[in-house]
C-alpha cells in the first residue's frame, strides 16, 4: 500500500454515467470560474473548477477516460462514453484541475474567482463580486 493510500479520502467525484471515478487525498483548491473561450466551447459555458496536486489524485475506475489536446499547453480529461468533462491539465503545472460539478457533494469548496473574463461570452456579465483576471488559459 503506498504512502497516498493510507492518507484519508478529501473527496470523491466522477462522471455522469460512472465509467469515470476518482478519489483525491490532500487540499483542494477553491473553485475559479474559467471564461476562455475554450472551456466555454466544452462546458456550453464558463468552466469551474477546483485543484489538486497530481500526486493526490487517483482516478480509480478510468476505463473510458480519454484524454483531448486542446492546446500545445494543455489537454483535458473526459469520458468517452457520456462525454463528461473531468479534468484540465497544463504542460508544466503544479496541478491538475478538476470540475467542480463532478465532485460529490458535500464538495466543501466554494467559487472564489473568475479568470480569463477578457474572452467571456457577449451574452452574459459577470456581477457577484468576486474578483475578476484577464488573460487566457489554453
Amino acid at each position: 500500500m503506498s504512502e497516498k493510500e493510507n492518507m484519508p479520502v478529501r473527496a470523491t467525484g466522477g462522471c455522469l454515467c460512472g465509467s469515470v471515478r476518482y478519489v483525491l487525498r490532500g487540499p483542494l483548491r477553491d473553485v475559479w470560474a474559467c471564461h476562455c473561450y475554450l472551456c466555454r466551447r466544452l462546458h456550453s459555458h464558463h468552466a469551474a473548477y477546483a485543484a489538486c496536486d497530481p500526486a493526490d489524485l487517483e482516478v480509480v475506475h478510468n476505463g473510458k477516460l480519454r484524454w483531448y489536446r486542446s492546446s500545445p499547453s494543455a489537454r483535458r480529461g473526459f469520458c468517452a462514453k457520456c462525454g463528461a468533462q473531468l479534468f484540465w491539465d497544463g504542460k508544466g503545472s503544479d496541478h491538475i484541475s478538476i470540475a467542480a460539478s463532478t465532485l460529490n457533494e458535500p464538495t466543501g469548496v466554494r467559487l472564489v474567482k473568475h479568470i480569463c473574463v477578457g474572452q467571456k461570452g457577449d451574452y452574459y456579465e459577470i456581477t457577484d463580486g468576486l474578483p475578476q483576471e484577464g488573460g487566457s488559459m489554453a
